[in-house]
């Protein structure tokens, strides 16, 4: 009886909500309930023509339970590899060959008190993750009882999916060595006596001078200080990103290309008389889409954007009252602790003037087809314990934000969604870890950029090479949200955000230490200049300008060709001279172009690179190599004006021969976009079954690459297809809401069976922005199916 009265209220609810938002909606395609456990009145979900599904609930419990059952519909065995590979339970689907993986995702996760940390979050946040991992289950339950609905794989593989539970948001903080073989490469740079050279690779922004931490023996810091964090030390079978992550190069390459653009334009530079804001994330492409689609509406919230599978909330998007988006800025968040052991007693380390035990955790692995495997997890001061040697009496800590108690990521994006206005929006950033520019614009005009993430307090050192763990160098706290850099309303009329450095003039940096290593400032720097040259910022010229292929560094590159080529360099140099710096897919000049910048990187880090440090710098900062090339020194020799000549010549003349072997004998037919395709395939298509199952999406041809607003990078070493970019994109014109645009690559569901499967592949590949509704009458008006969530009679409260 009282569940029933509990339905019947709820239902009555719903009723009354403004505007009916229970009343049903007319649609053209199929209509029907399912009944499920964990929701606690029924929810309608709306599905428009381009298959972004509209949650509509009575309460915020329900609108992120309809999330989190429409992410697991969709998406289940993504977030449920990622869900089992954080919490390190591989082993027991898929066999002894994951037990180190699984070991040192246990290491990474929370070991405070759990209840505590709930406790401490807002009510309404709390309740929402409940609901969100509820509706997950619910989904799970579901297939439990009808497995015809079961994604492809566990068919394939023999496994099932996990259940989840609101603790493991808490417990699982995410597992990241950050710059920790950058710490390890300037302390062995340090001891050969060749430090500067660490500058051809990473330039520090600001300018800054090295510093060793008192007491710090260079010369015993190895490879091997990085233990579990090292990809070789704890090897994922059938993750095809694990070759690249063996290669310190790549890994590097790879950490900061996954970058973004967002850029906000005030009413007063814009041609709706409202703020524009655009935003286009860079994350991997080549498989599962990183983002979901999804609208949620309830009492006290509405929200539409797209989020992170896996993570409750919108990452970008926009509310009925505000815009917001994000790139990655950077803070050094981690740092790796040099430990002394006891000699006779490895269990204990030298920390503040006594002999301290490390914290152990012993935990039972269980293996398929195999005995549980146990282990011993240690901690210092509950920082992990990634390697130890008792021999030399040492081993190493690694310190990260991302660890800290309140370190509550997983919780962010739903106090950001929840806030209503920039003082809110303060307030939830507290929750927020992860590095970020975060970009504002609201109904009444206001616009603003907020840093946000955890800085940790190094009052002793500047995070560039490990520190001594005798306690003198530990972190005494994390910056607080408004000593932050950020900016309200410019007088400028806009901002923009590329992952370049941007400190505001004048921030004391040097007392509030964030970070010395940024991306390229290339692709800001084109999208100030096309945002400059803008006095009336429209829609369209956002969705251009998400599509621009100008390069910054071909026009370098070109200011520097010489004036008089040699004949092998002839051809070439005249072909990029007629070029107009677009990397179009259709450009003979942007393939050629291409393969010179190859060239020219590989033999000018063979120039300029000491020999000393050639194992160690594997490649040099294109922005650097573009400055010395620009204004040459005694580095490149005794005339560095003819031998920067002579580099270029030989790049020019290796990077033709290259485009013949790769585009054919004549110029004429050579297209970049031939080269660099845009190919997604299934993360598990190593295995014949899955491949089968999940044939690739092929066929498309790509202009840009890393350096250009259209972010279509590629890592040359394993060939040239695009491997991160935006897959999601988004412009959102403030306050006329249904004017928003976006894009989704490949499409919603990552089920073949799916008509959402890839429907947006070609729309992508064509730039072909889409709208994203969001008023009530314009969801209804493109209405394409309707599902009522109902609670089940027997569902017990979450």
């Amino acid at each position: 009886m009282i569940r029933r009265r509990a339905f019947l209220l709820s239902s009555a609810a719903l009723v009354a909500m403004p505007g009916n938002l229970f009343a049903k909606t007319r649609v053209k395609g199929n209509a029907h309930s399912v009944s499920l456990s964990g929701a606690r009145a029924p929810i309608e979900v709306i599905e428009d023509e381009l298959g972004v599904p509209h949650v509509r609930a009575a309460s915020l419990h329900d609108a992120f339970f309809g999330q989190g059952y429409l992410v697991a519909r969709d998406r289940l065995f993504q977030i449920d590899m990622e869900h089992r590979r954080d919490l390190g339970r591989m082993a027991e689907a898929f066999g002894p060959r994951f037990i180190a993986a699984d070991r040192a995702a246990r290491l990474f996760l929370y070991r405070g008190d759990v209840q505590a940390e709930l406790e401490a979050l807002p009510p309404d946040v709390l309740e929402c993750a409940r609901g969100y991992v509820a509706g997950v289950n619910a989904r799970i339950d579901e297939l439990t009882v009808d497995p015809s609905g079961l994604p492809l794989e566990y068919g394939i593989l023999g496994i099932a999916p996990l259940r989840w539970d609101v603790d493991d948001l808490v417990r699982n903080r995410g597992f990241s060595m950050g710059d920790a073989d950058d710490e390890v490469r300037r302390a062995q740079l340090q001891a050969r006596g060749l430090i500067e050279a660490d500058l051809l690779m990473a330039p520090l922004r600001p300018a800054w001078s090295f510093a060793v931490p008192e007491g710090l023996d260079c010369a015993a810091v190895t490879e091997a200080d990085l233990g579990i964090l090292d990809p070789a030390n704890r090897p994922t079978p059938f993750d095809p990103a694990q070759e690249a992550q063996l290669d310190p190069d790549q890994r590097r390459s790879d950490r900061f290309a996954l970058g973004s653009n967002a850029w906000t334009v005030a009413a007063s530079r814009s041609a709706t008389g409202r703020p524009i804001l655009a935003n286009d994330p860079h994350l991997g492409i080549g498989r599962t889409s990183p983002r979901h689609m999804v609208h949620l509406s309830a009492p006290g919230l509405d929200v539409i954007g797209a989020g992170a599978p896996g993570l409750p909330g919108i990452m970008q998007g926009h509310t009925d009252r505000f815009a917001f988006g994000r790139t990655n800025f950077h803070i050094d968040q981690t740092d790796l602790f040099i430990l002394r052991t006891q000699k006779g007693d490895p269990g204990k380390y030298w920390h503040q003037g006594t002999w301290k035990a490390f914290e152990t955790v012993e935990e039972d692995i269980a293996v398929k087809g195999a005995p549980a495997e146990r282990v011993k997890l240690s901690y210092a001061a509950g920082r992990p314990i990634i390697s130890h040697d008792a021999a030399r009496e040492r081993a190493v800590a690694f310190a990260t934000a991302s660890l800290l108690p309140g370190g509550n990521m997983r919780f962010a994006m739903i106090a950001i969604n929840l806030a209503k206005d920039w003082a809110s929006l303060r307030q939830a950033f507290k929750l927020h870890v992860s590095p970020t520019n975060f970009h504002y614009a609201d109904i009444d005009g206001n616009t603003g950029w907020q840093a946000i993430g955890y800085v940790p307090r190094r009052p002793k050192h500047d995070g560039l090479f490990p520190a001594p763990g005798d306690g003198d160098f530990d972190w005494t706290g994390i910056l607080p949200v408004e000593d932050m850099p950020h900016v309200y309303n410019p007088a400028e009329g806009w901002f923009a955000s590329a992952n370049q450095m941007n400190l505001p003039g004048g921030y004391p940096y040097r007392e509030r230490i964030i970070s010395f290593s940024w991306s390229d400032p290339f692709r800001y720097d084109r999208v100030a200049e096309v945002l400059r040259a803008q006095p009336k910022h429209r829609i369209a010229d956002s969705v251009a300008l998400q599509h621009d292929v100008q390069s910054l560094p071909a026009r370098a590159l070109i200011k520097l060709l010489p004036a008089h080529p040699s004949a092998a360099a002839a051809n070439a140099a005249a072909l990029l001279r007629r070029w107009d710096c677009g990397i179009e897919a259709d450009s003979a000049a942007a393939l050629l172009y291409e393969m010179v910048m190859l060239a020219l990187s590989a033999d000018f880090r063979e120039r300029i690179v000491p020999a000393g440090a050639k194992d160690l710098i594997a490649s040099v900062n294109l922005f650097e190599m573009l400055r010395i090339l620009a204004s040459p020194d005694k580095r490149l020799g005794e005339d560095p004006a003819t031998a920067r000549d002579a580099l270029i010549d030989g790049a020019l003349a290796a990077g033709w021969s290259r485009a013949v072997v790769l585009g054919g004998p004549d110029p004429a037919a050579w297209k970049w976009g031939d080269l660099h395709r845009v190919t997604i395939a299934h993360p598990l298509a190593s295995n014949p079954a899955i491949a089968a199952a999940f044939p690739k999406i092929e066929g498309g041809r790509s202009g840009g690459d890393g350096t250009t607003p259209m972010a279509r990078g590629f890592n040359a070493r394993r060939g040239f297809n695009v491997t991160h970019g935006a897959s999601y994109l988004f412009v959102a014109d403030v306050g006329a809401w249904d004017n928003s645009r976006f894009l989704l690559l490949p499409g919603q569901s990552a089920d073949p069976r799916s008509p959402r499967y890839r429907n947006f592949y070609p729309l992508w590949l064509a730039g072909t922005m889409q709208p994203l509704w969001f008023s009530k009458a314009a969801v209804d008006r493109h209405a394409a199916g309707r599902i009522v969530l109902t609670p089940a009679a027997t569902a017990p409260r979450r």
